[in-house]
């Protein structure tokens, strides 16, 4: 058994954030995946059964679950500043960009060579989501009860359109039902499909760390609630102050901030509820905007729910109300942003800690081993629309070609064992020169 590296300093882990912001392509799968990569299996900072268990509370919330594990996680290795960095750096690196190409997007339409780019990352994202669920249902799926509720989950969402939130809770069910009976079933020996107790010795936060996090308190509790309650609410009182309640800042700050608190399930589950109230009710954006938006952030780095900053960026430019469009735009864009992702750090630093109190609890444990199966079936699920989406992009055309650029990367992924940066650069590459030499 190899001796756990040293803990990591604060500097070095703002490094690492800096890292995975650059590089969090391909939605919640390839997002998630690329933090058990980096954290769990390159640096061993975090244990498979950490990991995993900080993934099952995640999923359980509203909000973007990639943003969240990423502030779970950065406050397992440092508490509060721990978290604080990593859910920014996981969402600016994306917000920027995003708000970089809207910008275009308004001033001068779609450019080629720009989709050009994007249409070989693409390629890449697929091969590298897929390469995530094997990765990730590898290590979760040991037995095969486990596997009939990962297979259920995918076709129950895939299949049937059955929501979210009633998968999960589910799987829950059955984990609670039955894992004290059959608690060999759920692994509870090994965790939540992760390696043993031996091997997790080896992680800076192993399965045994937990005299590091001060029990949690009502009082603590309240107060923590309280602080972010009035972080996250603050902004839309300035502006319903400065600008009154009927300005488009104002509504987007209020919508938005509705919306993080029903967006079980992340960006594709929410975008239905959006699209109808921005694109229907509210005109901020046409539908055909609206898909441009999720088209740029599949192939964006950052959470794939940043499609809301470029919803209401649009909000913004096409309702100026006196102000420079440009301004407008932007300050809209932020207002959208903030009220998507601030909700994310007062649920894992309130919640957090009674979460991590419950790791010993049989029970409960069975019970998010099977959400974590559940939660395999669901990222195949995005895997699958991710990859349909770009191999037909529109109905009755079929691309054939970024799914032999995807065999390739994958490919070079799993068997020369190539990094995220030379299959996203060599992706983005190809997509350049397809587009030069005419092919696409």
């Amino acid at each position: 058994m190899e001796p756990p590296p040293a803990h990591p300093s604060l500097r070095e882990a703002l490094w690492v954030w800096i890292r995975i912001g650059l590089l969090s392509f391909g939605g919640p799968a390839g997002q998630i995946a690329l933090m058990h990569r980096e954290l769990v299996e390159t640096r061993r900072w975090v244990s498979d059964r950490r990991f995993l268990h900080a993934l099952n509370y995640c999923m359980l919330l509203p909000g973007p679950e990639a943003q969240q594990l990423a502030v779970y996680t950065g406050w397992l290795l440092h508490r509060t500043r721990g978290g604080l960095i990593a859910g920014a750096l996981f969402v600016l690196p994306g917000a920027l960009l995003m708000l970089a190409i809207s910008g275009v997007y308004v001033s001068y339409g779609k450019l080629p060579w720009m989709e050009a780019v994007f249409y070989g990352l693409k390629a890449a994202v697929m091969a590298v989501v897929l390469s995530a669920v094997l990765r990730i249902g590898k290590k979760v799926l040991k037995h095969p009860a486990m596997w009939a509720i990962a297979v259920a989950s995918f076709l129950a969402i895939f299949r049937y359109g059955v929501p979210f939130p009633l998968i999960i809770l589910s799987a829950l069910g059955l984990g609670l039902g039955f894992g004290r009976k059959y608690p060999e079933v759920f692994g509870s020996g090994g965790g939540h499909g992760g390696k043993n107790a031996d091997d997790s010795a080896s992680y800076v936060i192993s399965d045994e760390v937990s005299s590091m996090i001060a029990p949690p308190t009502l009082a603590g509790t309240l107060l923590k609630i309280a602080v972010w309650l009035v972080v996250w609410l603050v902004p839309l009182m300035l502006c319903a102050a400065w600008l009154g309640p009927g300005h488009v800042l104002t509504r987007e700050g209020v919508f938005f901030s509705k919306a993080a608190l029903v967006t079980f399930g992340g960006a594709y589950a929410v975008l239905p509820y959006v699209a109808q109230q921005a694109v229907v009710v509210e005109g901020w954006l046409t539908a055909e905007q609206m898909m441009d938006g999720l088209g740029l952030a599949e192939t964006t780095p950052g959470p794939l729910i940043l499609v809301l900053q470029f919803v209401g960026f649009l909000g913004g430019w096409h309702a100026p109300s006196g102000m420079p469009p440009l301004l407008t735009a932007t300050l809209a864009a932020a207002i959208t942003t903030w009220c998507t992702f601030i909700p994310g750090y007062l649920f894992i630093f309130a919640g957090a800690p009674f979460i991590e109190r419950t790791r010993g609890n049989l029970r409960l444990n069975t019970a998010l081993s099977a959400v974590t199966a559940a939660v395999v079936g669901v990222i195949l699920n995005l895997a699958v629309w991710f990859a349909w989406q770009v191999v037909v992009p529109e109905p009755g055309r079929f691309d054939a070609i970024p799914l032999v650029l995807a065999a390739g990367f994958l490919f070079l992924i799993q068997r020369r064992k190539w990094g995220m940066i030379p299959v996203v650069g060599l992706g983005a590459a190809l997509g350049l020169a397809l587009h030069f030499a005419g092919i696409r």
